[in-house]
């Protein structure tokens, strides 16, 4: 099976709504062919709130790429975020037959299978299984088992759930919108990938990507994924504290904090003003640009005290030599590195999109705010990588049913879903 040339990536954010096309260049690099943007005004937090509004900024997101790339979208890559998504770690095994036969790619698909039967909250299904390390015959700290001679097989594994109910509204909204879902992957793994060196991975490193409604974390070591969260705060509620501080409307808020907005009080002015227009036969009003900084430094410094509270609760605090990579449309606001590093102790950056980015890409998306739509079209051709052992002939007889089981139950359960009640 023939590598697909193209992939497409759907971001679906509280603030926008990206569709992102993409192919791989013969030096393993995405060339981003085509981008549409939307404002997303059907989502709440991460969590699709309104169906048909979301289903035309997904058709208006979809045809603007359709136009700019010359590439008919039919199936894409879709990003799950949202309050409701939960992980946690647990340990499976499994006993195999003999010790003659060396350990195969189809035990640690079983393995990774008999995951998705782990006892969770009703109203919830898991969404990721992510090996850690494997334990083969109680010898530990086994990044691939395949090809070891063992009878027991073990592993440590993170695991990430979401509420059905969500997933099935995001669903929902792709097909209605005429279109098919490749494969659900959460936000934070899309970004990373987008942003993050192997070299930091290996390292130790936080990702943390602030958007419109939800920030997302993700927090890696050895290579390894340690631990996701996704916080219910982002760039929304600071211009929502702007807005009823300065008492001025949510648009006038939200250039004020993109144009002026800072992270630090003390880089600014006392007698700095901007002026904004009045509503219809009323003066003008003048907004202390000191001001506007502490109630951006308040609520930025409450979003980073969330952040710092799941580095710790990881565990990893003392383990992370990369520090922290803050990407995402809320990592664009002035010195908010620095509040990062004052209130965490960590080393920060800013995270562009540029990790897998080919030379060739005329497409201005090496901003943060399209770190997951990059991540999203990454992940697609990775995800395929992944797939295309099992996907070929072995002695004659076609192993294709084997992958389609491997990509979990949940992703399953919602495609036989709609095909049962939409078509």
């Amino acid at each position: 099976m023939d590598a697909p040339e193209i992939v497409v990536g759907l971001d679906i954010g509280t603030t926008k709504i990206a569709c992102l096309v993409g192919r791989k260049t013969e030096h393993g690099k995405i060339e981003i062919l085509g981008m549409g943007k939307s404002a997303s005004v059907g989502v709440t937090r991460g969590v699709v709130a309104n169906i048909e509004k979301t289903v035309q900024s997904i058709k208006a997101a979809v045809e603007e790429a359709e136009a700019k790339s010359g590439v008919e979208i039919k199936v894409v890559n879709v990003g799950i975020a949202g309050q409701h998504i939960k992980s946690m770690q647990h340990r499976g095994m499994i006993t195999r037959a003999s010790y003659d036969d060396e350990i195969g790619q189809e035990d640690v698909d079983s393995l990774i299978d008999d995951m998705y039967n782990v006892l969770i909250n009703p109203g919830e299904e898991i969404i990721h299984v992510l090996p850690q390390e494997y334990i083969v015959d109680r010898q530990p700290s086994i990044k691939d088992p395949i090809g070891m001679a063992g009878v027991q097989l073990e592993a440590n594994f993170h695991i990430i759930t979401g509420q059905i109910a969500a997933a099935r509204n995001i669903y929902r909204c792709v097909h209605k919108a005429g279109l098919e879902v490749q494969d659900l992957i959460l936000e934070p793994l899309a970004s990373s990938s987008s942003v993050l060196s192997e070299e930091e991975k290996e390292a130790g490193v936080v990702l943390v990507d602030i958007g419109g409604g939800t920030t997302d974390i993700a927090i890696f070591h050895d290579g390894i994924i340690r631990h996701t969260a996704v916080i219910p705060f982002g760039g929304n509620i600071i211009t929502q504290d702007i807005k009823e501080g300065c008492t001025i409307m949510q648009r006038q808020a939200e250039l004020l904090k993109t144009k002026f907005g800072t992270a630090l009080p003390m880089g600014t002015q006392d007698n700095e003003v901007v002026c904004i227009p009045g509503l219809r036969g009323r003066d003008p009003k003048e907004i202390s640009v000191k001001n506007l900084s502490h109630i951006i430094n308040a609520r930025l410094s409450e979003v980073i005290e969330h952040v710092y509270y799941e580095i710790k609760n990881s565990g990893y605090e003392k383990k992370l030599i990369g520090g922290i990579v803050i990407t995402g449309g809320g990592s664009q606001m002035k010195h908010i590195t620095q509040l990062f590093e004052f209130i965490t102790g960590m080393d920060a950056r800013i995270g562009y999109p540029n990790e897998h980015l080919s030379s060739n890409t005329n497409i201005n998306v090496t901003s943060p705010l399209f770190a997951t739509g990059v991540g999203l079209v990454a992940k697609g051709f990775e995800n395929y990588e992944k797939e295309k052992p099992k996907l070929q002939p072995k002695t004659g007889i076609k192993t294709r049913q084997h992958s389609v089981k491997t990509k979990g139950s949940f992703f399953e359960k919602l495609k036989n879903f709609f095909d049962d009640n939409l078509d």
